[in-house]
């Protein structure tokens, strides 16, 4: 019984990865990072060229991922080739190093079924579409806020998006990350229940630009 059930748990799981075909999706989602808190979490521990004082990064783009109604695809087998150094490292304005564009490829863009050119230029297409708040880069020290509030400044200063299209995350007690669920052809939609996870704190950390 036990050889039957370990079966049965890797056919699945099989089948789950088979089905992560470049270009078969449903929607993305952009993930927008605000750089001052993953520094403060991760990116000043690691010593990151993004964290470095006066290079002035707000909402950085994290990613652009592939979703499914359901779930999503991940590190799938693109026909492409893979981007190489000066591709990524023209994405390092937005996304605060070419490391990252290099990861996002991997893990996301191989699943979209776009060149790795056309999948940077979409995601900075994406990137253009939203309007990240500038209320946040007027910040001079470190507030604590509800998460919602983040939520809001969004949902003002970009007419037509509203509450089910964005989430918000917190990780170790700071904000983390804006997600906002776009259509193939990046226009706003509603996410799935699976991405529809906001933070509730009502006491996350926010940081200022550097």
């Amino acid at each position: 019984m036990l050889r039957l059930i370990a079966a049965l748990l890797i056919a699945a799981a099989s089948t789950a990865r088979a089905e992560d075909v470049p270009g078969r999706f449903d929607y993305y989602v952009m993930s927008l990072s605000w750089s001052p808190d993953w520094c403060a979490l991760q990116g000043d521990a690691r010593g990151s060229p993004q964290c470095e004082a006066g290079r002035g990064n707000g909402w950085l783009l994290h990613g652009l991922w592939p979703q499914y109604a359901h779930g999503y695809p991940q590190d799938c087998r693109s026909r492409f080739a893979a981007p190489g150094r000066a591709e990524t490292a023209a994405m390092a304005d937005i996304m605060g190093t070419p490391g990252l564009a290099w990861h996002e490829w991997q893990a996301h863009g191989s699943c979209s079924g776009l060149t790795p050119h056309d999948y940077y230029a979409l995601a900075r297409q994406a990137y253009a579409t939203v309007v990240r708040p500038p209320v946040f880069r007027k910040l001079t020290g470190e507030v604590v806020l509800p998460a919602h509030v983040v939520e809001e400044a969004f949902l003002r200063d970009n007419p037509g998006m509203t509450g089910n299209m964005i989430t918000i995350t917190c990780q170790s007690g700071y904000i983390q990350e804006a997600r906002i669920c776009l259509t193939r052809d990046l226009q706003l939609r509603a996410c799935g229940a699976d991405v529809a996870r906001d933070c509730t704190l009502d006491g996350a950390r926010f940081a200022p630009v550097r």
